[in-house]
């Protein structure tokens, strides 16, 4: 189910409505069903992939808790990891590891007796993958005890706010409050609200509108010129960014309505003053649990300063992965794993080229950080490398003679750019949001929502991370 329906919306009111009027063991079974129907809008048959996940790791946390072997513990977390991951790599990436081992084998004059597999991805898979195996992990750690309450552990895995596109959450910041009785708060009830409108505002109004001269531009990218790819480019950048961090606040408010508290997944990232800033500002569930879960057992920074770049380098290339089957995801991790060794090694090794820390130093960091970033969202957007290589070359040769090649007209260029604008103002918090008053409150959220519907565009477009 998208958020930026009617559809959600009635299923939203239902729902919540339903939630306050029932007592604790009605809600949970509330919200597990309301979750269930919210999956299965996509592709019904799916749902018995996420069930046969969750059974497998609901028994694996209660093995792993009661063993005390430590051998036999070690093989209940990887029969565990191994059932999550095998599942996300036969539907995500089966296809791109076959079609990629065809390539290999086409050099050698030879043939791939392995078809391509006709499967479609399910919605969301990668996003409760991840948190599924947060939970035996830290089951596994002993930093959380397991769930003994199927149902409960059901609701964490399939809680439909975050279910298809994140946050990631982790077992102890969720699954105690579903244990908790939520009395009705107004507060939390107001500024849930608002995140909702703001969030849909950054889709429908921001996002989808930037996205009419982006995949103009990059479905025929042979056919733009420099100047067009390039503002196509710094379009995506904010397309992409207001799609997934307006999902993410639709999610957290949502929960929040019904008093749940999701962690914060975006914070002013295109502030930020370097590579290593940026991931700790943007997609922050995503990038805490490659942290946690793959560059810490990996090493960290408890190995030598090699390993420790290699170690960086691999999580930013698995990250990449993670994003999509193909390798313009794999290149776009890449390409942060190398801007970050290379400001690691400038910072210890070339100290003297660092530029000050006064406001014309900070603000050139931002500028350059904010360049990389566009740079690399090249190769997220485009189809293919061979894409990513032409926007990249007529980018290098912009010329201010070039015509621009643009569906929208002038007007609606101008109106781009004010909300650009807008958008960065708000993250700089050059105007702070006051929903205390409930005078303010209507004001705020009612404004947006009528905002939204006379100037959104209505297309019912997918979040971009639902492939994710």
């Amino acid at each position: 189910m998208l958020f930026n329906t009617v559809h959600f919306l009635i299923f939203f009111v239902i729902v919540t409505l339903a939630y306050f009027s029932l007592g604790w063991s009605g809600r949970w079974r509330l919200l597990l069903l309301a979750s269930c129907y919210f999956y299965m809008i996509f592709k019904p048959i799916y749902f018995l992939i996420l069930l046969s996940t969750i059974i497998i790791d609901y028994i694996a946390g209660i093995l792993l808790e009661n063993e005390q072997n430590a051998v036999k513990r070690k093989l209940l977390l990887v029969i565990s990891l191994i059932s999550n991951i095998g599942i996300l790599v036969y539907f995500k990436y089966f296809n791109f590891l076959n079609d990629s081992l065809t390539e290999v084998l086409s050099w050698a004059s030879m043939t791939n007796p392995i078809k391509a597999l006709d499967i479609l991805l399910p919605v969301g898979l990668s996003f409760h993958t991840f948190q599924a195996m947060s939970y035996t992990i830290e089951v596994y750690r002993g930093n959380h005890k397991a769930e003994r309450h199927f149902g409960i552990y059901a609701l964490y895995v399939m809680f439909y706010p975050q279910l298809v596109a994140g946050p990631i959450e982790r077992p102890q910041n969720v699954l105690y409050q579903f244990h908790q009785f939520h009395q009705f708060n107004w507060e939390k009830v107001k500024s849930g609200l608002f995140l909702i409108a703001f969030g849909l505002f950054k889709k429908v109004v921001i996002a989808d509108r930037l996205a009419m001269l982006v995949d103009h531009c990059y479905n025929q990218p042979e056919n733009k010129n420099g100047l067009s790819l390039l503002l196509a480019t710094f379009f995506y950048t904010f397309q992409i960014y207001c799609d997934f961090s307006g999902y993410s606040e639709i999610a957290l408010g949502t929960a929040r309505v019904m008093g749940f508290e999701l962690m914060e997944n975006f914070h002013s990232p295109y502030f930020s003053g370097s590579i290593s800033e940026f991931w700790r500002r943007w997609h922050i569930s995503l990038s805490t649990w490659f942290r946690d879960y793959l560059y810490i057992p990996l090493g960290g920074n408890r190995v030598s300063e090699f390993r420790k770049y290699l170690n960086q380098f691999i999580v930013f290339m698995v990250s990449g992965l993670w994003h999509g089957a193909n390798w313009t995801f794999v290149i776009w991790g890449s390409l942060h794993g190398f801007y970050l060794i290379v400001a690691i090694f400038r910072n210890k090794y070339l100290p003297s080229l660092k530029l000050p820390q006064n406001l014309w130093g900070k603000t050139l960091n931002v500028f350059s950080t904010f360049f990389l970033v566009m740079l690399a969202w090249v190769f997220f957007r485009a189809k293919n490398i061979h894409d990513a290589t032409v926007i990249l070359h007529k980018i290098s040769f912009t010329s201010l003679t070039d015509t621009l090649q643009s569906p929208l007209n002038q007007a609606e260029l101008v109106f781009c750019f004010m909300l650009i604008g807008l958008l960065m103002l708000k993250d700089w918090k050059f105007f702070y949001v006051d929903t205390s008053s409930n005078k303010k409150f209507w004001l705020l959220t009612c404004g947006l929502a009528f905002l939204t519907y006379f100037l959104g565009v209505f297309e019912t477009n997918q979040f971009i991370y639902f492939q994710f």
